[in-house]
């Protein structure tokens, strides 16, 4: 048997919450990564004793279209999964349903399964410092559960998530496209990291913001700074999720 944790954590805040619960559950986890640039993608090979986390962040209230595409490469067959999304403190929405469905059509069995808060990865104000010292206390404790279960051979959802089953809530479009400074020393780590392959290695001053997802993660892996928002645009997406995103959200736990 072995474990993996399977992440498309563009900013870090979705991998802190799966690297506290392969913690919690204990024993040995390889990491892997679906949030590189599909070059350097490796994708593991399951066996039905195999178990995952398969965590991903909701990008208003979906998952990114990216990481589904690269979740259904993957042959489960038959792999006991734990489902996580991490949102920024806004909503999930259907973002867990959309997980479970396309788990199962890549052969996960589903036994488990989180909603959790994480820094937004735009507006880094709201659920700045989660998941905090009190979600893990929650997390660890779930994890714990998850681990009886997964000792005991319960292989079912025995709790309802929350979300519309293959009927999804649209998807939007983000014109918070991050911008190339002039310090920039174009080493080209963030072309490297880029999932969506917006960034040219061979200009990584260059990005094609068709293809640009605005994940943000070439602004997190920048060891200059050197990428950012235009502040008007930042200034614009904090005002607009100042009400729905300011007071603290709780952890949803679905054994």
């Amino acid at each position: 048997m072995a474990n993996y944790n399977i992440t498309f954590s563009p900013t870090g805040g979705t991998k802190k919450v799966s690297d506290i619960l392969k913690c919690g559950i204990g024993g040995e986890w390889t990491d892997v990564n679906l949030c590189i640039s599909e070059r350097f993608l490796e994708l593991p090979k399951l066996l039905a004793e195999d178990v995952c986390i398969i965590a991903v962040p909701s990008f208003g209230g979906r998952i990114p279209e990216i990481a589904v595409e690269r979740l259904n490469k993957i042959s489960a067959n038959g792999a006991k999964t734990i489902l996580v999304c991490v949102y920024g403190n806004r909503e999930y929405e259907d973002t867990l349903t959309e997980l479970f469905d396309e788990a199962e059509k890549c052969g996960f069995k589903s036994i488990a399964a989180v909603s959790a808060v994480a820094e937004h990865s735009i507006a880094r104000q709201f659920a700045a410092g989660r998941p905090d010292t009190d979600d893990e206390t929650d997390l660890k404790a779930f994890a714990e559960k998850i681990k009886n279960k997964l000792e005991n051979d319960d292989n079912d959802i025995h709790s309802t998530i929350p979300g519309n089953h293959n009927v999804y809530k649209e998807r939007g479009k983000s014109t918070s496209k991050p911008e190339t400074a002039d310090w920039c020393i174009e080493c080209g780590i963030c072309a490297k990291g880029c999932p969506a392959g917006a960034i040219s290695f061979d200009n990584p001053r260059i990005t094609d913001n068709e293809k640009c997802i605005s994940c943000m993660k070439c602004i997190s892996v920048c060891p200059r700074n050197a990428r950012s928002l235009n502040p008007a645009v930042l200034d614009a997406v904090s005002e607009r999720l100042s009400k729905v995103c300011s007071m603290r959200k709780a952890n949803e736990l679905f054994l």
